[in-house]
């Protein structure tokens, strides 16, 4: 049954012994060799083939070339094979750790793929580069991959549901260096202490502020998680070597609890499967039909929906307010009560737009749907009546939205809220939604072949057709696959591609 850790700060003449810090009982779930349930093994296909579909759409995307480069000027490791890394020939391989960090920025970069939403915010599928890297690098079987990416999503999982980030401004992937890092652990057999002193190091060097999803959004937003995989991949290699990192790094007195969350005083109590429980934590996390932040996954099935019902409210002229009663997360997050001006700016970048909900709430209500590139092109989100239209549209915090947001109960669990569209001419449209169609409770719950039609959609235009059957064929027999073809397990661009795509040089 599930274990509850509870976890305070301790002062360093309280000697807290390594058994009983949290690190070591991540190290402790991450070594044990429970099995993985068959709908725990499906639902690692779908995410594997998800990270796939929104990689396959970001290839000629300036960051993710730029971490290409960076990875492709970087040799193969010694005492390895080496990874592959996204849209290049499978014998173009890389350092792991490079190809961490390529494939990482490669999948975040559309802000595409799957998300957990609780006490803090989570993209998991972050975990699938680094561990996927070092299982192709040490020639590692389907099983042994499987089962690590199981731990991968548990922990970062577990973690996201216990403790906050975001309040004190620390960036999301501080959960990610540890779970990858977990991930990792597993999936190369490690015992519980060489797990625990790579969980160590990797969340020290993992900590950043949330200005990179502040304001005018940078394209650090997509590099974040694939530093976080890259410093995982270096953190276990390091205390392979028999190397130690900073201890207690969760509960000492200047650790990361006492300094950068909740103080000295602050406790919380995180939930980790016990001996021999099964990892099913990638079960309550779901994936994205859209591209956008997830919190906007809702809101734009919902206006599609109005798009349809109420064709009048797509004209500014007989709009004279739309309110978002939503959550706290929503409002001062991705709505206006972020008091940021960019979220309303029409010349804003791509990443910003991503995240504001009225410019994303204006244009799917406009266009009744919403697609990857075309709904953030500089002349979509120039035009003259999405922006009256978008200057309309505010968010208000809603304490019932709030409340359902946090709730641990997952059939009641909300990502969405209420519209109130005041019409001109006095008219009250009032509609809400709860969770995205493609959410497990939502109205067309994401499957397995939505999944595979979702890689197809975004891999067409860059993939042959036989390679987007090869692929999908390696991928579907996961579990199954050989040391070898856990090495084929990528995607190559067709010829041309590539090419086209910025190369910029820098010091490497």
């Amino acid at each position: 049954m599930t274990v509850i850790h509870h976890l305070r700060v301790h002062r360093s003449d309280e000697n807290l012994a390594r058994e009983g810090q949290l690190a070591w009982h991540i190290a402790e779930v991450a070594a044990d060799p429970v099995e993985v349930d068959a709908d725990v093994v499906d639902m690692i296909i779908n995410r594997v083939i998800d990270n796939a579909a929104v990689a396959a759409a970001s290839l000629t995307r300036s960051p993710v070339s730029a971490a290409r480069q960076q990875a492709l000027d970087h040799a193969v490791s010694v005492g390895g094979e080496g990874a592959t890394i996204f849209g290049c020939a499978l014998e173009r391989r890389t350092s792991p750790e490079w190809a961490a960090w390529a494939n990482g920025v490669a999948v975040r970069e559309l802000d595409y793929h799957d998300t957990f939403l609780a006490a803090d915010y989570s993209h998991p599928g972050d975990n699938i580069p680094p561990i996927l890297a070092v299982a192709q690098h040490v020639g590692a079987d389907g099983a042994a991959l499987v089962r690590g990416l199981a731990t991968g999503y548990e922990i970062q999982i577990d973690l996201v549901r216990a403790i906050c980030l975001h309040k004190h401004k620390i960036d999301h992937v501080a959960h990610l260096g540890p779970s990858a890092a977990a991930g990792i652990g597993t999936l190369l057999g490690l015992d519980v202490e060489t797990i625990y002193q790579a969980v160590g190091q990797a969340l020290h060097t993992t900590t950043a502020t949330r200005q990179s999803r502040k304001g005018e959004i940078s394209t650090w937003k997509a590099h974040a998680p694939a530093f976080a995989g890259k410093l995982a991949v270096e953190a276990v290699d390091r205390a392979m070597r028999g190397e130690t990192s900073p201890s207690p790094i969760y509960e000492g007195e200047d650790g990361v609890i006492a300094w950068m969350l909740d103080g000295p005083d602050a406790s919380y109590d995180v939930p980790l499967p016990g001996a021999g429980e099964a990892k099913r934590g990638i079960l309550d996390s779901y994936t994205k039909e859209h591209s956008a932040e997830y919190q906007a996954q809702a809101w734009i099935d919902l206006a599609r929906k109005l798009h349809g019902e109420h064709p009048e409210v797509v004209d500014p002229s007989n709009v004279e307010s739309i309110v978002l009663h939503t959550s706290h997360h929503t409002h001062y997050v991705i709505g206006s009560g972020a008091n940021d001006p960019q979220k309303y700016d029409p010349k804003a970048s791509r990443e910003t737009l991503d995240h504001s909900i009225p410019y994303i709430f204006a244009v799917a209500l406009q266009d009744g749907g919403w697609h990857h590139v075309q709904s953030y092109a500089p002349e979509r989100a120039g035009r003259e009546d999405t922006v009256a239209l978008w200057q309309k549209i505010t968010t208000a915090e809603d304490a019932e939205w709030t409340r359902r947001y946090h709730s641990d109960d997952p059939n009641e669990k909300a990502f969405g809220g209420r519209v109130v569209i005041t019409l001109t001419d006095g008219t009250v449209i009032e509609d809400e939604i709860a969770v995205a169609d493609a959410h497990p409770l939502g109205a067309r719950p994401f499957a397995r072949e939505d999944y595979i039609r979702k890689f197809r959609i975004l891999a067409e235009p860059v993939l042959s057709t036989d390679e987007i059957e090869r692929f999908l064929g390696l991928a579907e027999r996961l579990p199954e696959l050989t040391a070898e073809e856990v090495q084929q397990l990528n995607i190559v661009a067709e010829f041309g591609v590539l090419a086209a795509a910025p190369a910029p040089k820098g010091l490497f």
